[in-house]
């Protein structure tokens, strides 16, 4: 059981945590004990850990209500231009310390728990993730939404509610195994469904042309059912509201076909229907071209864009009949951001409503459509871009695909008068791809349909000028823009990492927590002793306990004053595990030559989840484990350095291992990585980064001073002289013996004596057919790994970096991202205001409801 605050410690942590105030703590263990109660119909003789973690959820949840509810009413009343981020992927987490931290009530919430005689932090952990996404592109929609409501923007969150998340990760006998991550068995007490929302999306089915008009006919109808979840924006009083789509099958679903007999089968059917928000596809950077992929992105499509047209008919000042019917208004009330292609759809499927139900003409609709939608790109890898076939949308679509056929028409007709037979670029340009089978390139509709292009990172955004999109980029350079990610800094630093937050607060105050560019402040205090002293022992602090963590789930004893050196992130081989691989072997190599020499000590960690499907990633990872059995348990090496896979990394282990971290392993080959947003979370929480020229790697070095980060390795022109004179990988291991005895070591079953052809796979790859140079990289790689090693026997030197990076890292804060989406993309002002508080007469909540 976690003991009480001492005085000293209350008073330090009032600031940041909020006040604990004698009313407050009785209340919330009235309402706690009311919840087990009338709830969980649980006494404290039978209630389980589970059931004190949902009392205490719901009673958190009941603070949320009152904003919620005056939330929604101020945006009913005032009408302010909305913002729909529509992403097929929301990884938020864990929601209940996060409320705690944004509604200031987690000192009061602690004193309460601590006094109902349970331990706060093991209620914490009875908390399913919420794994709704893949890797940074599901993370970054859930930084947003945080941002957006702490900015007071009018904003949605619109995607699906997967009955079945992003899997658990399980390591086997040293390999990945996937198991059902069903994480609303228990429920989920932070969603409320609206069944009164539900709405009707079609499929399959034909088109019909008649002269008032197209119709699509004889479709199947699946219903989309909401569940809204809350999303408080930071002491502001603000509820935003995020929305899932679940699939439900209409009651007559199949019954009319089956009056003969098959009644049992028709209900059993409705199971197809519903499938469609059955699972998260499990790719981070890959396109798979998936019929029930295609579904679920028309499904949730649909399903938003019929939610934002009611809400624009019928929100107008004190009135709930239907006013607006005049569209050309639309864009002035609603801004459309497309998270990547995924929701590419919405472009055809709005012009569908506008055309064949609103009937308005085609010029006016599609003008109305592009001042609307906004794309935002997150990669460049060729694998990763959505390139639909066309006899599945014939099939699935048929509307949108004759929508798509006319957009295209025009937009021919457009470049081909730019540029007068040219037919390569129009080639080039044409949304629908000749050749084998006929292809819909899903990027190449968000350009054109879209009013903004936007990267995520500067180079990457350069690069998406410079070659994917050059054409485009020619023909509309206004289009396109750059918008650095960012990440919360309530979630990735004052809930993870309380403890330098509040070193943060005693000196520079605690607005940094609104306005993250505020901790260039920290500059002042880069020699001040007291400083270094205070950043140092908060880190020493987070490794004991991350220690511990590690300790009680891996059996290895961790030397807690090693260097925590740490690649998390999705295993794929543009980010370059196998790089750290080699470094990790070397490392070895070199320890067990002279084990008599004073070696910097380090426990490199390494986790992520491959694609199941990704032969490779999960080699990678058994190759990994692997070198973690040989070293781990060779007596010469010791303590010196240790191996661990971090078995099923996610949000929530993030939020453990970030704050314990020393270096940061951001090493993708330059020009590959769009941004990254991990990198930033360490930069924040105190590590340094070892990385390449790639992504806001870029950024952060400007930011933090360039001899504050260690870059090394090939930048983005290098990789591309490397490209046209061709990339030789047997020159560098014939030239580098440490390279080569490395390589010969896995090849020869020193890492599987038992399979010594067991990476074979992965040693022909490198050696012959490796996209992303790992060896190009490799000596600069090592060399800049002994300037770490060097750097960390020197503990004040290091902690200075520490500091310099820490007051550099404001920029990348999703408050100023959202704010430039905001002002320079969306046309919406935002704001720092606080809404005002709801009055509550007892027994009497006077308020008018409008979703």
């Amino acid at each position: 059981m976690s003991k009480p605050l001492s005085d000293h410690d209350r008073k330090k942590q009032i600031s940041v945590r909020g006040l604990a105030g004698v009313e407050n703590v009785a209340d919330l263990k009235k309402n706690f004990n009311r919840h087990l109660h009338f709830t969980l119909v649980k006494d404290r003789n039978v209630s389980t850990k589970r059931d004190y973690y949902f009392a205490l959820a719901h009673t958190v949840r009941d603070h949320l209500v009152g904003r919620w509810i005056r939330t929604q009413q101020s945006y009913y009343e005032k009408d302010p231009k909305r913002v729909y981020y529509i992403s097929l992927e929301f990884y938020m987490g864990r929601t209940l310390q996060n409320t705690m931290v944004n509604l200031a009530l987690e000192n009061a919430c602690d004193e309460a728990v601590y006094q109902l005689g349970l331990d706060m932090e093991e209620l914490q952990e009875m908390e399913e993730d919420a794994g709704l996404g893949n890797g940074g592109l599901g993370r970054l929609a859930a930084c947003f939404l945080d941002s957006m409501a702490s900015l007071g923007l009018a904003a949605y969150g619109y995607g699906i509610r997967y009955e079945f998340g992003i899997f658990n990760q399980k390591i086997s006998n040293g390999w990945q195994v996937e198991e059902a991550d069903d994480w609303l068995r228990y429920g989920n007490p932070w969603e409320k469904a609206r069944p009164e929302y539900m709405r009707p999306v079609h499929f399959y089915g034909r088109t019909e042309h008649h002269p008032d008009g197209v119709k699509w006919v004889d479709t199947q109808v699946v219903l989309a059912l909401p569940y809204d979840t809350p999303v408080p924006g930071y002491r502001n009083n603000i509820v935003n509201t995020m929305r899932l789509w679940s699939a439900k099958a209409p009651c007559e679903f199949n019954l009319k076909d089956f009056n003969v007999g098959g009644y049992i089968q028709a209900v059993l059917d409705r199971n197809l229907a519903e499938n469609i928000s059955r699972v998260l596809y499990p790719n981070d950077n890959f396109f798979e071209g998936k019929e029930l992929r295609l579904k679920q992105e028309y499904f949730v499509v649909a399903a938003t864009l019929q939610d934002i047209i009611r809400r624009f008919k019928a929100s107008k000042f004190g009135s709930r009949d239907i006013v607006r019917t005049d569209f050309s208004s639309l864009p002035d009330k609603v801004a459309i951001q497309l998270n990547d292609t995924h929701p590419a759809l919405a472009i055809p499927e709005l012009m569908r409503v506008l055309v064949d139900e609103e009937k308005l003409p085609w010029e006016k609709a599609w003008d109305i459509c592009n001042k609307t939608c906004a794309y935002t790109n997150h990669t460049v890898l060729p694998e990763a871009l959505e390139r639909w076939p066309i006899d599945l949308f014939q099939t699935l679509l048929p509307r949108h695909l004759e929508i798509i056929y006319e957009i295209n028409r025009r937009h021919m007709e457009r470049v081909s008068s730019l540029y007068p037979g040219d037919v390569d670029r129009m080639r080039r340009m044409s949304l629908i791809e000749e050749g084998g089978q006929k292809r819909v390139n899903m990027a190449h509709l968000c350009i054109v349909g879209s009013h903004a292009v936007n990267g995520v990172a500067r180079i990457h955004s350069d690069i998406l000028k410079a070659t994917v999109f050059k054409d485009f980029y020619e023909m509309d350079p206004h289009k396109f823009q750059n918008k650095t990610n960012g990440i919360t800094p309530r979630r990735w630093l004052v809930m993870c990492n309380p403890g330098l937050a509040e070193v943060i607060a005693e000196r520079i105050g605690e607005d940094f927590i609104r306005d993250l560019d505020q901790l260039k402040k920290l500059r002042n205090f880069v020699n001040d002793e007291a400083f270094i002293r205070d950043i140092a022992k908060v880190k020493q602090e987070n490794k004991l306990k991350f220690a511990v963590h590690l300790e009680e789930h891996y059996k290895v004893k961790i030397n807690p004053n090693s260097m925590f050196d740490v690649q998390v992130k999705r295993i794929h081989e543009y980010k370059r595990q196998l790089l750290n691989c080699l470094h990790i072997i070397t490392f070895y190599n070199r320890i067990k030559k002279q084990p008599n020499k004073q070696w910097t000590p380090r426990t490199i960690m390494i986790g992520g989840k491959a694609a199941p499907g990704y032969h490779t990633a999960k080699m990678i990872i058994r190759l990994i484990t692997a070198i973690g059995e040989v070293v781990n348990n060779d007596p010469v090496v010791g303590d010196r350095l240790k191996v661990i896979f971090l078995e099923n990394y996610r949000v929530t282990l993030a939020e453990k291992a970030i704050p314990a971290s020393d270096l940061s392993e951001q090493i993708s080959t330059a020009g590959t990585e769009a941004s990254g947003t991990g990198n930033m979370k360490f930069m924040l929480n105190g590590a340094l980064t070892i990385g390449t020229m790639d992504g806001a790697n870029v950024e952060m070095a400007e930011e933090a001073g360039d001899g504050n980060l260690f870059i090394f390795g090939m930048r983005v022109e290098d990789v591309d002289a490397m490209d046209a004179k061709g990339y030789n990988a047997s020159e560098y291991y014939n030239r580098i013996p440490e390279l080569k005895q490395a390589i010969d070591q896995i090849a020869g079953g020193f890492f599987s004596p038992k399979q010594p052809d067991l990476f074979k796979d992965i040693v022909n790859m490198l050696m012959h057919h490796d996209r992303f140079k790992v060896f190009a990289d490799y000596e600069d790689y090592i060399k800049c790994q002994e300037k770490v090693s060097a750097l960390y026997m020197k503990p004040k030197e290091w902690t200075k970096k520490v500091i310099h990076n820490i007051a550099g890292s404001g920029k990348f804060s999703s408050d100023r991202t959202i704010s430039q989406y905001a002002r320079e993309i969306w046309g919406v002002e935002p704001t720092l205001e606080k809404l005002a508080e709801i009055k509550v007469k007892k027994n009497k909540i006077n308020v008018k409801i409008n979703t």
